[in-house]
């Protein structure tokens, strides 16, 4: 059963998830490109928990570096690209419907696992995939009525759902990875991310520094120290002191708040199909993580 005790942890993964709540909003406001903004995010979020990690003394480093390289590569180089998806999703579709689309991630796992660990479905995992399944249904269903008129649900869906598989992808190698801190996994990936997202950024040949306005550099950088460095800091910092229940139900605050401010601040469309299979969907997600 589920401990309501209120702890220093638990605090600690409440805020990272309302700072991760907010970052659609944010990235709706920085002009550049998705894969600039990934870039960046990697870029920032990689430089500013390397210093801490000076400053705190962490261990950056060890003889397990070496064995666990292929793993972090790989993995750093799918969430830069996860990143991208899910930026890409927030330009076509509500931000509503693109966390929720993402958070279907655990859905995936569930399948993922059964394929490439050999897992057992149940019948019970099978019926929260077809829950979840119907939820995403209920959520195509969103009117094209909104403030932005060049919105494509399906095609910003699509982008989500493919971020939420990407992301699946990530938990499973990260599963693999073997005696070396969380924060020392985190840098490494975050910079790995960067590395890979470089020559795209290069490649585009649409970035231009004078360009970008000072608003943009300022939300820039509040997403790569906030909504990255400082956010996964405290949660990575909590996790090891909180039950996996717990942790599993706290993290649902994200896509929740999520979708309450896009409603509360952009005014965004939220009909009774929507709610309906946001429900569906966390619900089942969240099921689907228990054993």
């Amino acid at each position: 059963m589920l401990s309501l005790n209120i702890t220093k942890e638990k605090i600690k993964i409440v805020i990272a998830m309302l700072i991760w709540g907010t970052i659609g909003i944010f990235v709706r406001e920085i002009d550049l490109g998705s894969v600039d903004i990934a870039f960046f995010r990697a870029l920032i979020g990689s430089i500013f928990l390397f210093f801490l990690g000076i400053f705190k003394h962490e261990k950056l480093a060890g003889a397990e570096f070496k064995k666990n390289l292929p793993i972090l590569m790989l993995s750093g180089a799918i969430i830069g690209v996860n990143w991208v998806l899910l930026f890409q999703a927030y330009k076509y579709t509500t931000i509503s419907n693109a966390t929720l689309s993402y958070y279907l991630a655990p859905v995936f796992i569930v399948i993922l696992s059964s394929f490439i660990l050999k897992e057992k479905l149940s019948t019970k995992k099978i019926t929260y995939i077809f829950i979840a399944l119907i939820g995403l249904f209920l959520i195509l269903q969103t009117g094209e009525k909104s403030a932005i008129s060049s919105y494509n649900h399906v095609k910003g869906i699509l982008f989500g759902l493919s971020g939420a598989v990407l992301y699946a992808i990530v938990v499973m190698l990260n599963k693999h990875i073997k005696c070396l801190p969380t924060f020392t996994v985190t840098l490494l990936q975050l910079f790995v991310a960067a590395i890979i997202l470089l020559p795209f950024v290069i490649s585009e040949n649409t970035f231009d520094l004078k360009s970008v306005d000072m608003k943009s550099w300022i939300i820039m950088l509040l997403v790569g120290i906030i909504h990255t460095g400082v956010a996964y800091l405290l949660y990575f910092s909590a996790i090891k002191e909180v039950k996996g229940q717990s942790i599993a139900i706290l993290s649902y605050i994200d896509p929740i708040f999520a979708v309450l401010i896009s409603f509360v601040f952009l005014d965004e469309p939220m009909g009774v199909l929507q709610i309906l299979g946001g429900l569906l969907i966390l619900g089942s997600a969240y099921l689907s993580e228990g054993k």
